[in-house]
């Protein structure tokens, strides 16, 4: 009797040697371990056994059961082994993953690009609260309470005195109040007014500059400006200055360009006109002078002011502004 269980020790293992699969092994485990399985068979017939023999054969018939449990569970777990690592093997013959880099918005491009004009031209760039005191925004800037150009900047109002700036000129007498002649500087950032439609938004970018010295003359404000759009766009552009109105400067000058599109002929974007506005400029008002105790018998000085989206809009073509805002991947990534 205990030949005979030896026998169906070895030929079960040699079976499970040559197992092909996690299916193969349970068929091995039904043939020899199941409800009717060869093993469970043996031990019923134990009892046909004379009774000496039958402990031993027991003994044998289960030692050799317990041996079939341990191999084949140890067969499942060393094919979940080899899958899972199989799994995690990395096929260095496939062509690589590519990696998606984000980019800087075409808005901080312009920017930037703008930046970089001016500080090449001795221009020092400086940043201001975005959240302004009235007195910074207006007052400073010859514009006080009640005043009718305060009309022209929809404003929004944190309190009485605290309101989220239209403009980034409060930086200048900031700057001023700090600094005695010479100043040279630009203000970039954003600037906040109750406004949107195709060529508005709420919130948009400006950059403000200023300098101030002894004898600055209006030819230098179109000297610089003039080198401005002609490293903004081209040599090509052309340039001129219309007569305007800005309470912190005078004489005061909206700039215009000649026409990126149409090249001056015509056309739905200039309205037929052939020019494109795209900054504010004029002389410094005496009046902000006083207010930082600048002399202005000695000092003299030009500001100007533009819209990043503006520009923007002109150099890349752009009909409509909302769209630098929409965050449409499509859009965004063409820059």
């Amino acid at each position: 009797m205990e030949t005979r269980i030896d026998k169906i020790k070895a030929q079960a293992l040699q079976e499970l040697d040559t197992a092909a699969g996690a299916d193969d092994i349970t068929a091995l485990a039904v043939k020899y371990l199941g409800r009717k399985g060869v093993i469970t068979q043996f031990l019923r017939n134990i009892s046909t056994l004379p009774p000496l023999e039958r402990p031993l054969a027991g003994k044998s018939a289960n030692e050799v059961k317990q041996l079939l449990e341990d191999r084949f569970e140890a067969a499942r777990a060393r094919l979940l082994e080899e899958a899972a690592a199989s799994a995690e093997t990395v096929d260095v013959s496939l062509p690589g993953r590519p990696v998606a880099f984000g980019s800087l918005h075409p808005i901080t491009q312009v920017t930037e690009e703008i930046c970089d004009i001016f500080t090449r031209m001795g221009f020092d760039v400086v940043e201001g609260p975005e959240v302004e005191t009235d007195r910074y925004n207006f007052e400073m800037l010859n514009i006080p309470k009640n005043h009718p150009a305060r009309d022209m900047q929809d404003t929004f109002y944190v309190s009485d005195n605290v309101v989220l700036r239209t403009h980034t000129s409060p930086t200048q007498p900031r700057v001023m109040e700090q600094q005695r002649p010479p100043v040279r500087m630009i203000a970039p950032g954003k600037v906040y007014r109750c406004d949107s439609d195709l060529t508005h938004t709420p919130m948009f970018h400006q950059v403000e500059g200023l300098l101030v010295d002894k004898g600055v003359s209006f030819g230098d404000l179109k000297g610089t400006l003039t080198a401005f759009v002609h490293q903004m766009f081209d040599t090509e552009t052309s340039v001129r200055f219309r007569p305007s109105f800005f309470p912190f400067t005078e004489p005061s000058a909206e700039v215009d360009i000649r026409c990126v599109i149409c090249r001056g002929t015509g056309c739905r974007v200039c309205s037929q006109t052939g020019w494109l506005e795209i900054l504010g400029s004029g002389m410094v008002h005496p009046a902000v002078l006083e207010n930082v105790a600048y002399d202005t018998a000695e000092y003299t000085g030009f500001a100007f002011g533009m819209g990043v989206e503006r520009i923007a809009m002109l150099k890349y073509r752009i009909d409509d502004i909302r769209k630098y805002f929409d965050n449409d991947l499509r859009f965004l990534r063409q820059f």
